[in-house]
């Protein structure tokens, strides 16, 4: 009995790796010359897909050719046109003129791309990759061709970063359309695109994008290698690679760039820097980036410079106003009343006077119901989703107010605070903002202004410490480059901005002549 349980389990062992050996080709294993054999061969990798489709061709009765697709990958009429009909049309005869079948098919068909391949896995690969395979009988090669087609989204103006001024176009899930925009957009031979394949099952597409002679070799290579490091089973966003690559993954700010805008990819690939595109995603990634590059909106560069400049300091004037504006408030009412007016300070007592919780309790009811509001209005129907979120959030305040839950000068304090997370143009930075509000909170709750005042300390160390891809993230204030400031906390007309920031483009400094604005 314990000879049969050996040698049963023995057998089941030599079919599990047989069934491995079958559902995972390895890439070297060369085609037989039968078309039969390779035609049973790639049929089991497929077995179990109702997509997998194939047609066999005779041409008369010495040359048979087998037709692998997946149906839904290809273009079945161009297909027809350009494949199909050419190989009905040629004869055995014709064939046996040419020194080579497989050269002498290629040349007959009308694709423009036609490739010739000699292993299992090519041919697997192309398959998944919506390619069209020729399988001809009697030779060791088979020919590719590609005639890809599958539904997609036409080309709309990005959500996530919605301007006044600027193009209207964002990125799409078709990698090829993305990098089509940025091509357009630079008509020039430096734009080099690297493409390689990432997740064992997946296979995505990622493309390295970047201008030969501006962006650092250094940074280049750090970034193939990182991406190459990738070992995971599928990437199906760029999100994915975020927190694969990025220096610091447990840090709350985002290190590495997302955007929908192929005009915001172009202008950071002529600073010097290295865009990644992803299949199946509409966010292309930038690298190395800084805590400022986060708060640049892509139409800070297609207005008038006075007022961009205004309009960076509203916008960091309000950065501080959503990360400590409900932590001053907790702070003055709790520990240092004295800093208020008189008449304020009586105006805050007599409305905190029903309100059965401290501050800080008050606060955290409030910005927690926020969020929720927030989050419902994101994930319901766009029609209604922004009028839930507006109407609940009047509704609750005002109910609140009334029910002495909550004080009327809080309910204003969470309203602009929350209006003040709004106006940074990066989504990420957004969210490390909104979760650092309540770490602020707590500091303010158990040691007032002293808190808060630590609280910062602890951000700013934690800012200097920070590298995105080698490139310090306070850069250039930390460590301090007076020629890098004309973008920063001002916008310099561009007749100014006659070089890129020394931290991406010291390769190539120069980009604006010196002949502009001398009349």
């Amino acid at each position: 009995m314990r000879i049969l349980r050996r040698i049963k389990k023995l057998t089941s062992t030599i079919q599990l790796q047989n069934q491995e050996k079958i559902h995972d080709p390895k890439g070297n294993d060369p085609l037989f010359r039968f078309l039969e054999e390779n035609f049973s061969q790639v049929k089991k990798y497929f077995e179990g897909a109702s997509d997998f489709a194939y047609r066999e061709i005779k041409i008369d009765s010495d040359l048979a050719i087998m037709i692998l697709y997946l149906d839904g990958l290809v273009n079945i009429e161009r297909i027809e046109l350009n494949v199909i009909n050419p190989l009905v049309k040629l004869n055995s005869e014709s064939l046996k003129t040419h020194e080579s079948t497989i050269d002498s098919i290629k040349a007959e068909l009308s694709a423009a791309q036609v490739n010739k391949g000699d292993t299992l896995q090519e041919i697997i690969n192309h398959i998944l990759s919506g390619d069209t395979v020729l399988l001809l009988d009697g030779f060791k090669q088979c020919l590719f061709i590609s005639e890809q087609a599958w539904e997609k989204r036409a080309v709309e103006e990005p959500l996530s970063e919605a301007v006044v001024l600027g193009p209207r176009e964002g990125f799409t899930e078709n990698i090829r359309t993305n990098t089509s925009m940025i091509r357009r957009r630079l008509k020039t031979t430096k734009l080099k695109f690297e493409s390689l394949k990432i997740g064992n099952l997946s296979q995505t597409e990622v493309i390295i994008t970047y201008l030969d002679g501006i962006a650092q070799n250094s940074i280049i290579k750090e970034v193939r290698s990182r991406l190459n490091q990738i070992n995971i089973d599928a990437i199906e966003d760029s999100g994915y690679i975020v927190e694969l690559i990025e220096d610091h993954p447990f840090s709350v700010f985002p290190q590495i760039l997302q955007t929908e805008r192929p005009d915001r990819v172009v202008g950071n690939l002529l600073e010097g820097r290295v865009g990644i595109i992803v299949e199946n995603s509409p966010f292309a990634l930038i690298v190395p980036v800084t805590f400022f590059q986060m708060m640049i909106s892509p139409e800070d560069y297609y207005g008038k410079f006075i007022m961009t400049t205004f309009i960076r300091f509203i916008r960091y004037l309000f950065l501080l106003v959503a990360l400590l504006f409900p932590s001053i408030y907790i702070a003055v009412t709790t520990f240092h009343q004295e800093l208020l007016p008189t008449n304020l300070l009586f105006s805050v007592a007599a409305s905190r006077e029903k309100v059965p919780f401290p501050a800080v309790i008050e606060a955290l009811l409030m910005e927690i119901t926020f969020e929720a509001l927030r989050e419902a209005g994101l994930r319901l129907p766009r029609p209604i989703g922004s009028t839930v979120s507006i109407v609940g959030a009047l509704v609750v305040g005002q109910a609140a107010v009334e029910a002495g839950i909550v004080s009327a000068p809080l309910v204003i304090v969470v309203a602009t605070t929350g209006i003040a997370s709004f106006m940074f143009p990066s989504y990420p930075l957004t969210g490390a903002i909104r979760l650092l509000r309540f770490l602020m909170i707590f500091f303010a709750a158990t040691l007032g202004f002293y808190g808060i005042f630590l609280g910062i300390f602890f951000i700013l160390v934690h800012l200097v410490q920070l590298r995105s891809f080698g490139v310090p993230y306070l850069a250039p204030i930390a460590p301090f480059n007076f020629n890098n400031l004309k973008d920063v906390l001002v916008r310099a007309p561009w007749w100014k901005m006659n070089e890129r920031p020394e931290q991406t483009g010291k390769r190539n400094l120069k980009r604006l002549g010196l002949r502009n604005r001398k009349y």
